[in-house]
């Protein structure tokens, strides 16, 4: 690419215009990046006013919800990355104006989420009879199964949720999707209360309950955002037309290597969540409880990801290239900075914020440990998350991916078990082990964006 052509004297901008750049991108970036963060932190929340709610009944409760979100965030990711691409391709007929076509992508891409809703929840069912194979603690075993299956069938209604919601994002109106979204959120919390404890004589459900009460929740919400599109007037374009076979392709083509990268990376993040239940059912109680609280504070990397691969693209689109540093390089800051305060409070204050949690005194002193090492390892993973956003803006995936295949399973796992079993450090060890991988590719996606720029913006190519 180049910039500028007609203008042979052109140099290099000076210091002082890249960081006024900067100030301008950090307010295009939050003022994008927030609704997609809250939209994103809206499944995360259910499961963490899950973790509170559930704490009461004991450790091997906690143990057994621990066990089942480090296998759902498998399934989360991977259609998250599918129907991020069906939000482009809305993104595409909407920018240029092409109502029709806005309507035959959304109702194929709402097709395509329920199918592919209702394969995961199939699959995830299928795996309960896989667990008892991993080592995991009897007890927490025997307590699972109801839990797991109602939140196999809750992703059913979470990924026609993320359709609703690509839709909004893609046609500029995010914070209707956030509404929704978080509505499932406001929702859970009193049927969770009623369905776990009880009301009068009926004793509840308990465990089970709260996965019957999250499943509830967010269909309650999907019913509900599926009425507004029925009957919204500015929406009425929506409901002219049906779905696609060949859009319904398209959209599988183009998404499924992006659903494969997220699936791969939380499959490996899903192997050390089951190694750390090696160590008993106190170290997946500690496990739950530190996990419930990072996944939230995660959302606001994953977000700024989805937010620098736009406005990368956006200014690589205009042949505006100047811009396409100081985006990352203000993107990254900004994580960085969010990252290193998330990191500081979990070491002062982790003991505390795993007794809001939990009442066994062996899971707070383990999750306040955990809280320090996980929260230095999402410093790295918030770095590669960003920079993987970055380089999708330029459109390069494919090495990066790999990248972060082996920086997940051919680094990370294998230090994991290292440091967790060999060196006999436990459950900490596994994430210390698994932290130092990231750091990898934190190390390289970043390094990997900035060489690519440098070709791009350098002195030649502005007078070229």
């Amino acid at each position: 690419m180049t910039e500028n052509a007609s203008n042979p004297t052109q140099v290099r901008p000076s210091a002082l215009y890249y960081v006024r750049l900067a100030m301008v991108e950090a307010r295009s970036l939050l003022s994008l990046a927030v609704p997609l963060i809250l939209g994103l932190a809206a499944s995360t929340l259910i499961g963490v006013t899950d973790t509170i709610m559930i704490a009461p009944l004991g450790t091997n409760a906690l143990g057994a919800v621990s066990l089942t979100m480090s296998v759902s965030i498998v399934f989360y990711a991977a259609i998250y990355g599918l129907v991020s691409m069906i939000g482009v391709s809305i993104a595409g007929a909407h920018g240029a104006d092409d109502r029709a076509a806005t309507a035959v992508l959304f109702r194929s891409g709402l097709l395509l989420g329920t199918i592919v809703g209702i394969g995961g929840a199939v699959l995830m069912a299928g795996l309960l009879l896989l667990l008892p194979l991993f080592g995991q603690p009897a007890q927490v075993l025997a307590i699972l199964p109801g839990y797991w299956l109602t939140m196999a069938v809750f992703l059913i209604p979470y990924a026609v949720m993320l359709v609703m919601k690509a839709l909004f994002d893609a046609i500029d109106r995010p914070w209707t999707g956030v509404v929704f979204a978080l509505l499932g959120v406001a929702i859970n919390i009193p049927l969770n209360y009623i369905l776990i404890n009880g009301v009068g004589a009926w004793g509840g459900l308990g465990l089970t309950g709260a996965g019957l009460a999250s499943l509830l929740a967010e269909g309650m919400a999907v019913a509900m955002a599926l009425l507004y599109l029925r009957y919204a007037r500015w929406l009425a374009h929506l409901r002219l037309v049906g779905a696609s076979p060949a859009a319904l392709a398209a959209q599988l083509r183009e998404g499924a290597p992006v659903s494969f990268g997220y699936f791969a990376e939380t499959t490996a993040y899903a192997f050390a969540g089951v190694m750390v239940g090696w160590f008993g059912a106190v170290a997946l109680a500690a496990n739950q409880i530190v996990g419930s609280i990072s996944a939230v504070l995660y959302m606001l990397p994953l977000g700024m990801a989805a937010a620098v691969a736009i406005r990368i693209a956006q200014a690589a689109g205009a042949g505006e290239n100047t811009r396409l540093r100081p985006i990352a390089g203000t993107a990254l800051a900004i994580v960085t900075l969010w990252m290193l305060i998330v990191t500081a409070v979990v070491t002062a204050e982790g003991d505390r914020i795993a007794g809001w949690l939990g009442a066994d005194p062996a899971v707070i002193r383990l999750g306040a440990t955990l809280f320090v090492i996980i929260g230095l390892m999402q410093v790295a993973d918030g770095l590669q998350s960003t920079a993987l956003g970055a380089l999708r803006g330029l459109g390069d995936t494919r090495l990066p991916m790999l990248a972060t295949l082996v920086a997940y399973w051919l680094i990370a796992l294998p230090l994991a078990y290292l440091v967790g079993v060999p060196f006999g450090l436990g459950s900490a060890g596994i994430w210390i082990g698994y932290g130092a991988g990231l750091f990898v590719a934190a190390i390289y996606l970043p390094v990997r964006f900035f060489q690519i720029t440098q070709r791009i913006v350098s002195p030649q190519s502005l007078s070229a």
